[in-house]
């Protein structure tokens, strides 16, 4: 038998859970103001993610042009969940 911990069958979801409790942990310990500022940081990074891909999509290096495919997608789902075009559930296999 193997002496490599990674090699045990719940290797992974022991490190999973591991890393799941950690944050949870560390989100029970905040203040409220670290809370609010953690959001702050996560939406602005997620922002700059989508700027970025919208910049790949239409192939531009222009943040205006960038930022204005951002809007128009973000349009798009609004009209779309504003039909109810979302489905709750999964697709039958």
């Amino acid at each position: 038998m193997s002496n490599n911990p990674h090699d045990h069958p719940t290797a992974l979801a022991d490190l999973q859970d591991s890393v799941y409790r950690e944050k949870v942990l560390r989100a029970r310990a905040m203040t409220p103001e670290e809370r609010i500022s953690a959001v702050f940081e996560q939406s602005n990074f997620q922002f700059g993610m989508m700027l970025a891909g919208a910049m790949a999509r239409i192939g531009t290096n222009d943040e205006n042009l960038g930022w204005q495919e951002v809007r128009n997608g973000l349009n798009r789902l609004d009209r779309v969940r504003e039909h109810g075009l979302y489905s709750k559930t999964k697709p039958a296999a």
